[in-house]
């Protein structure tokens, strides 16, 4: 059976107001002189769930930044659930910290989301470093709108919508591993479930990855179930100059197979920040 990877070293956050947008949960940790990656969660995670094993050890080299995206966890809440917005919302996010350019990963969901920053903020995204993700989701199809809607009811038995974690207990550290994990799960109301769904179902790149246009690595999970391989490799396939970086894990493989994938992503993370800066005017 795979363990989860221990937690332990994640950052302390608190909740910052976007301008007419709302209010989110952030962590911003690591040397401010270093480069800035923004790292973007998966559906029905949180920004620490989704990353909580790569950042102790990113924070070595990157200031980190991480948010919970707009219907998860502490982020903004009784507001359309939409990719485009989620793309703004990081955009807002580095203009109330200050921070002009930036890399940005995304991991599934956040992939596209990450996908999307570069797209509608140019000049913004310095590098990209997309994981177990695709060009699109596919969840406007009607069959998989059904799966949707019964793991959503089946999962308001379980947990009703309406009972969600206090925010002190989603930062208690000293309970244990699966508990800390568990409560940030269930922070993002199940209920929303099926918008979430239609959401990200509008997302499509495949028109435009031709342009893209900074520094980008791709990280393909060969033994993905939800994001099949061969939509990965749409990725490796269009972006011009893409660095094809494969690990040998599900999508779940920032948590389930850390080993495997830390190490490979911040090697990712150190080539695509290197050839930014190379190619950064003067």
């Amino acid at each position: 059976m795979i363990e989860p990877y221990p937690v332990q070293d994640l950052p302390h956050g608190h909740m910052i107001h976007l301008p007419g947008r709302g209010s989110t949960f952030v962590t911003d940790s690591g040397p401010r002189d270093a480069p800035t990656i923004f790292l973007l969660h998966s559906v029905l995670t949180t920004g620490l769930l989704c990353w909580y094993p790569l950042i102790p050890q990113l924070n070595r080299e990157f200031r980190v930044v991480t948010l919970d995206q707009r219907g998860h966890g502490r982020g903004i809440r009784n507001k359309p659930f939409d990719l485009d917005d989620c793309a703004d919302d990081v955009a807002a996010l580095a203009d109330v910290l200050g921070i002009d350019t930036f890399a940005v990963a995304g991991f599934s969901m956040g992939g596209g989301i990450a996908q999307l920053v570069w797209r509608r903020h140019p000049g913004r995204v310095t590098a990209m470093i997309l994981c177990s993700t695709g060009p699109y989701f596919g969840s406007r199809d009607p069959q998989r709108q059904t799966n949707m809607k019964h793991i959503g009811k089946l999962m308001k038995l379980i947990h009703p919508p309406h009972v969600q974690p206090q925010a002190a207990k989603l930062d208690d550290r000293s309970v244990p591993d699966s508990l800390w994990a568990f409560r940030q799960f269930l922070s993002t109301p199940v209920s929303r479930l099926g918008t979430l769904g239609d959401g990200m179902s509008f997302f499509d790149s495949q028109p435009w990855l031709a342009e893209i246009d900074v520094p980008t690595a791709v990280l393909v999970s060969l033994k993905d179930r939800v994001i099949p391989v061969e939509r990965q490799r749409l990725l490796t396939d269009n972006i011009p100059g893409v660095l094809t970086v494969e690990v040998n894990g599900g999508h779940a493989c920032c948590v389930l197979e850390a080993e495997e994938f830390i190490p490979k992503f911040i090697d990712a993370a150190r080539q695509m920040t290197a050839r930014a800066q190379d190619v950064a005017p003067v």
